[in-house]
């Protein structure tokens, strides 16, 4: 395989390749994504589909097109798209960046993706203010890659691509779970075994469409170790969870399935009646009583985060200690 990137000032790029031997037959959309794996498959898919590639000089919109050892495929990237989102000067804790990735300690309450009823003041609308102009684009569209999301009243580490290979490698990383990530929540009880790991299907629930669910069929497998780290007078917990799947919801979907959910949880748990009764038996006063049954989101913070960066192949990893408001519940719980 041969790949040429030509530039000249002030015109776009100019991708070539040249099909191998072992490529010979392969359908042009797939064997474009072999030898182009820097770039989605739907990004390629959509310059095939809008007559931007060409093979041996003229243009190919045709994707399922049998491919000859030697066929040349070039191709010029358009000009990148501005993002629908606004950019907004939102302030962002920053733990890490450079040309390739940005690492953020997202705040509880910040909505990750503009969507009906927040399109504005999210994480995107931030980022697309802070990266400016060294955002290349993801699938020819400035604005950042999302490689994982966390809920908004869940606080924690994120990490975000600026480019399409970091996106792509990245996103590799999620399905063979090289890319790790932990948490550390606050639940309800004791929990025991106080080590496991929770391996069920979850999907949408059946009649309330806010809730995902553990289900018996038709779900995704959803895999969570846990290690409950500290036990507060049989009352409350503090448990690590690591996922080696992401599903939506999925640690609040987990813990609740075993009979612990998280502090604060409106969706998944709740106010617990034995709850008050366990902490005063545990010789809480009532102030620290109120301020543990009144926590005011669900108690998870996305805690630890580790990759293979996606340019220098080297392991990083973060970690982020709990926000002031878990803080301050743990020390109550503690005391």
């Amino acid at each position: 395989m041969s790949h040429v990137v030509e530039t000249h000032d002030d015109e776009p790029e100019i991708y070539s390749v040249t099909v191998d031997i072992e490529d010979q037959g392969g359908r042009f959309d797939k064997v474009l994504a072999t030898l182009c794996p820097d770039f989605s498959r739907s990004r390629l898919q959509g310059l095939i589909d809008n007559g931007e590639v060409q093979v041996n000089g003229l243009v190919c919109a045709i994707a399922s097109r049998k491919m000859k050892a030697g066929d040349m495929i070039s191709f010029t990237l358009p000009e990148t798209e501005e993002a629908d989102p606004q950019p907004e000067n939102i302030p962002l804790e920053i733990v890490f960046e450079d040309k390739d990735v940005i690492i953020i300690n997202k705040q509880a309450g910040m909505v990750v993706h503009p969507a009906a009823g927040n399109y504005t003041g999210t994480l995107v609308n931030a980022l697309l203010y802070h990266c400016g102009d060294t955002l290349s684009g993801i699938n020819g569209v400035r604005r950042p890659g999302i490689v994982h999301r966390l809920d908004k009243e869940t606080s924690g580490l994120m990490i975000v691509a600026k480019n399409d290979h970091a996106h792509n490698a990245l996103a590799a990383q999620l399905v063979d779970r090289s890319l790790s990530r932990v948490y550390l929540a606050l639940v309800h009880g004791v929990v025991k075994p106080p080590k496991g790991t929770i391996e069920t299907q979850i999907g949408r629930h059946p009649t309330n469409r806010l809730k995902q669910a553990v289900l018996d069929r038709n779900g995704r497998i959803a895999i969570t170790h846990y290690f409950a780290k500290e036990n507060f007078h049989d009352a409350v917990s503090l448990v690590e969870c690591k996922l080696a799947t992401g599903r939506t919801h999925q640690i609040r979907v987990h813990m609740n399935h075993i009979g612990h959910p998280l502090l604060g949880d409106p969706l998944y748990g709740g106010p617990s009646p034995g709850l008050r009764a366990k902490l005063k038996k545990g010789g809480y006063e009532e102030p620290a009583i109120k301020a543990i049954l009144d926590f005011p989101r669900q108690a998870l913070h996305a805690a630890e985060l580790a990759f293979i960066h996606p340019a220098t192949g080297k392991i990083a990893s973060f970690r982020s200690d709990l926000p002031e408001d878990m803080s301050i519940i743990q020390q109550a719980l503690q005391s």
